[in-house]
């Protein structure tokens, strides 16, 4: 098992910025599949980022001003939001697959963006 815990939301304005993180309970491997996604009310879970072995892909949405990052050294998965708007407004999950072990996720952060 892997637990991850997510910090870093609230609100922000429109334009502003917010870094999220996701620490886990384990050792995180370069291997492991390592990602953010988000659900906003009345919506499905949608894909944000992921980092996988150092590369990186993002949804068109979020290209340009969000950036996902991994450290591995404190066990932390990380995405830096920028130019944020208000359609970013959603609650945002960490998730980390493991070959062999499967996916975990965490419970989740609200972002709002308002003015």
């Amino acid at each position: 098992q892997v637990q991850l815990v997510e910090s870093g939301g609230g609100l922000v304005q429109p334009g502003g910025s917010l870094r999220l993180a996701c620490a886990a309970s384990r050792s995180l491997f370069s291997t492991d599949a390592m990602g953010w996604y988000r659900q906003a009310p009345g919506k499905q879970r949608e894909l944000v980022a992921t980092v996988t072995r150092g590369r990186t892909n993002y949804a068109d949405s979020v290209k340009g001003r969000f950036t996902i990052s991994g450290d591995i050294a404190k066990n932390t998965v990380y995405l830096q939001m920028d130019s944020l708007k208000p359609e970013d407004t959603a609650v945002y999950y960490c998730n980390v697959n493991r070959a062999g072990w499967g996916d975990f996720w965490g419970q989740g952060t609200q972002v709002t963006v308002s003015s």
